[in-house]
């Protein structure tokens, strides 16, 4: 099963996304955490975004193929994005489940005003991001961080995609 997490930076994504693959033994893949392996960090031309995006793209299909579950959580905010990941989980005949974390401006300008260990998105970068941002597919489960814990919206998760 290939689940992913998608959302506007600060949302609580990565959050939610360590609470359900500790909850489900899944595999976890960050885009963030991806970027720093891959010494990418500070850099976001359109070339180093597609690297981030192809070694989450060859790691998610790696361990698809070896039976594992796998979440991928990343903004996914444009659909050239998400269709490699889509046709991923049909060449390797998984369900594919989309989850949108969503949080208030209030949160999210709260949130991107302290350091955060993984990521370098700030309010700017939110707010660029957000205006970027294409509709994600109607089916998808939504969850609202400000009103769930990770653990809360892990299980939520978890029944959407059994």
């Amino acid at each position: 099963m290939l689940i992913l997490i998608a959302g506007l930076p600060g949302t609580g994504k990565t959050t939610i996304a360590r609470a359900l693959s500790a909850m489900i033994g899944a595999i976890h893949l960050n885009s963030d955490v991806l970027r720093s392996q891959l010494g990418l960090m500070g850099q976001y031309t359109a070339e180093a975004k597609q690297q981030v995006y192809d070694a989450l793209l060859d790691s998610a299909g790696v361990a698809l193929a070896a039976g594992k579950t796998v979440i991928v959580d990343s903004t996914f905010y444009q659909k050239s994005i998400r269709q490699p990941f889509e046709h991923l989980a049909k060449v390797c005949g998984v369900p594919l489940h989309w989850v949108e974390i969503q949080a208030s401006e209030r949160t999210l300008e709260e949130r991107l005003g302290k350091p955060r260990p993984d990521s370098e998105a700030d309010y700017s970068v939110y707010e660029k991001i957000r205006d970027l941002f294409e509709p994600l597919p109607e089916a998808r489960l939504v969850i609202n961080s400000d009103k769930e814990t990770p653990e809360s919206a892990a299980k939520l998760i978890q029944q959407y995609c059994p």
